[in-house]
């Protein structure tokens, strides 16, 4: 009887010990401020384990900054020659709170031992606000003048990332403009972490013409001191807005996702290494940049002739000669430069001689744009050929325009050109002077010239209408309009289907694009190549498969093809022509020889699949 109940509470205290070893306990603060960042840990007293899933942690109260972390412990213990073994396995992660009030993270399971196992439900309670952090617990921080030294660039796992550690500038150049006055906008980041990625896209402003400045890919900090403490500068991005309405005008804030990496701690470094680990996390950070407001005052009574330009110009009028003759071309530049809203202008108007046949003018575009708004000149041509010999003036050329530093119009006026017109070759002997030139405006309405050349008879009577030619013509009219009525309405019905148009012309699209590539390749242009040879080779496939731009992926490409029966030895060397692309890119060695194995690759991709396809 006694050996019975021994053996009855062993098995009891051997089942109970089993209970008790699979346990998961989730832990975190009860109370925590908003921004304040903090660990949420699920720990389990067991090695089999798998499956372990969160509970839902609910979104709009806390944000996940890292996790799930994981990190091993084992014990050995050795008593009167009996050895027990136990371990622990802990998931952590790091949160941050976003608003105040009481919320419930429900309970984790895990699968130990082949059976699953839940964890307690946490109660946290948000109230106030934390406190910005100078940097504690960054690596290697031991310079005893806190915020006025340069903080180290990558912190230890968990610290919180202040607004003070880390945001985005805005600056405009001018907080007061008139119309068309362009404004220089500038965003600029300042961090004391280690910040490596940092997207934000400017919307579509209402109100304004906005151009980006393009700026290095490559970013290149710099120190600047800002209340008290070095932080490490750069300008993200720069846009120049031209106002087209008055009032004010207002740029919203922009959001900006941005990835900054710290220390994982809890990683152990031998581990991390055999397992191609890094030992350091990136936690994701969003930034938003304040919004910014324009007042845009209307510009004074505009004048007559107002060319719509507002900045600082100059222009000047030259003809190539003064004297010509009769029926020969003559052309006058007009040049408009400077610095302002030149591709808003509208272009001059010159004043030719009612006997000279005039045509639309060739403009030339030899601007770029600058933070101060498009600087350089357009070039305004106009050809203008006389018809008679005789004595004839243009007129000076104006150009009015308002003047951003005098806070006026101005009016920019060109000199005269007298033109000197000798008679053409067997053209018109009549002279013309400004006293006739009227009189045969006039004489071109009510005379008509006598016609001298041959004329042919027929005789009274014969009729041309239900001849036999007029049949044979009718007939021929009307075969003709039905061929065009079909081939016609055979054209709308093919321009009707896009996808197969656009599939049709890919071929031709993207060898017109590899001319190019090939064009700037012989130009020594690696930058412009790589990316004319990747729209070759994605464009080609997009406007093929009818894939639009936004779902081109290497998978999507794959199982497009191979539903329509492509194989894989055709769509292989497709796909590595564009990775080849992308690789050479930034490729050490010869870049010649870089863009000629792209090239190569790019054609013979292209070129065969187009077989198959």
């Amino acid at each position: 009887m006694y050996r019975l109940l021994s053996t009855v509470l062993l098995c009891f205290y051997i089942s109970l010990s089993a209970v008790v070893a699979q346990t998961l306990t989730a832990n975190a603060p009860q109370q925590v401020a908003v921004g304040q960042q903090f660990r949420l840990t699920y720990t389990v007293n067991s090695h089999d384990v798998s499956g372990f899933h969160v509970g839902q942690i609910p979104t709009d109260a806390f944000e996940i900054l890292m996790g799930p972390s994981t990190s091993t412990q084992s014990s050995f213990s050795m008593v009167n020659g009996k050895t027990t073994q136990s371990s622990t396995i802990t998931y952590t992660y790091i949160l941050s709170a976003l608003k105040n009030g009481t919320f419930t993270i429900p309970a984790a399971t895990i699968n130990v031992s082949g059976s699953q196992v839940k964890s307690n439900v946490l109660k946290i309670e948000v109230s106030g606000t934390a406190q910005a952090q100078g940097g504690g617990g960054s690596r290697g921080g031991r310079n005893g003048r806190g915020g006025n030294s340069q903080q180290p660039e990558t912190r230890q796992a968990g610290t919180p990332i202040s607004g003070s550690d880390l945001f985005i500038k805005v600056s405009a150049s001018k907080k007061r403009v008139v119309e068309q006055e362009p404004v220089l906008l500038t965003y600029k980041v300042y961090t004391l972490v280690s910040l490596t990625q940092l997207e934000g896209k400017m919307p579509d402003l209402k109100g304004f013409h906005t151009q980006e400045i393009p700026l290095p890919q490559e970013k290149s900090f710099k120190i600047e001191q800002y209340n008290g403490r070095n932080y490490k500068t750069v300008t993200w991005s720069q846009y120049v807005m031209f106002p087209q309405m008055t009032g004010t005008l207002e740029v919203p804030p922009l959001t900006f996702n941005g990835v900054v990496v710290q220390q994982n701690r809890y990683v152990d470094p031998f581990e991390a290494f055999f397992n191609g680990g890094s030992g350091y996390t990136e936690v994701k950070k969003q930034i938003q940049a304040p919004g910014v407001k324009i007042e845009v005052d209307p510009l004074p009574a505009k004048p007559d002739g107002f060319s719509g330009g507002v900045g600082h110009f100059s222009m000047k009028a030259e003809i190539d000669h003064t004297q010509l003759k009769a029926n020969d071309p003559l052309t006058l530049k007009v040049t408009v430069s400077g610095t302002g809203n030149l591709k808003l202008i509208k272009q001059p108007t010159v004043k030719f001689p009612k006997d000279f046949d005039t045509y639309d003018p060739k403009t030339t575009d030899k601007t770029r744009l600058t933070t101060n708004g498009i600087d350089g000149s357009i070039i305004y041509e106009f050809l203008a050929v006389p018809r008679h010999q005789g004595q004839f003036d243009i007129p000076p050329v104006e150009f009015i325009y308002y003047d951003t530093q005098q806070k006026r119009y101005v009016t920019l006026t060109s000199e005269a050109f007298h033109l000197d017109v000798a008679k053409g070759e067997g053209g018109d002997s009549h002279v013309v002077d400004y006293t006739e030139q009227e009189d045969i405006q006039m004489l071109a309405n009510d005379i008509r010239y006598i016609h001298l050349a041959d004329t042919s008879l027929k005789k009274k009577g014969e009729s041309f209408f239900a001849s036999t030619t007029y049949w044979v013509a009718l007939a021929v009219l009307l075969l003709s309009f039905i061929s065009l009525f079909v081939i016609f309405r055979k054209r709308a019905v093919e321009n009707a289907d896009v996808v197969g148009h656009a599939s049709k012309r890919a071929g031709k699209v993207a060898t017109k694009r590899l001319k190019k590539a090939a064009k700037l390749m012989a130009e020594n242009k690696p930058g412009e190549f790589y990316d004319e040879a990747l729209r070759a080779l994605w464009g080609y496939v997009g406007d093929k498969l009818n894939i639009p731009v936004e779902q081109l992926s290497r998978e999507n490409i794959t199982d497009r093809l191979t539903t329509r029966g492509i194989d894989m030895q055709t769509i292989t060397p497709f796909l590595e022509a564009i990775d080849e692309c992308e690789f050479e890119r930034y490729a050490p060695g010869d870049p010649k020889g870089n863009m000629n194995k792209v090239y190569e690759k790019a054609m013979k991709g292209i070129t065969s699949l187009n077989e198959k396809l």
